[in-house]
């Protein structure tokens, strides 16, 4: 699943360059993640580097995009990160 940045969020800055897939950026109000680009990290590390650096934890899973890490793997894949 893609991840959420919920209005908790203090635009630190942590999270924006800790995003292998360049998924996070500046919304209007708070950071905001880009669903198709989210991988939770997986085809790069082992934990959601993101959720790893925030300081109030206010990155949660996307209730309306939930994926199995196979899913996640394809669009790791799809995004042609190393291609």
């Amino acid at each position: 699943m893609a991840l959420l940045i919920t209005d908790q969020c203090i635009n630190c800055d942590m999270c924006l360059a800790e995003c292998p897939n360049e998924a996070i950026y500046e919304g209007s109000k708070v950071y905001e993640i880009d669903v198709e680009r989210c991988t939770e990290c997986v085809g790069f590390y082992e934990i959601q580097t993101c959720v790893a650096v925030c300081p109030i934890d206010c990155i949660v899973p996307h209730p309306e995009h939930i994926e199995s890490n196979e899913q996640l793997m394809q669009k790791f894949k799809a995004l042609n990160l190393f291609g």
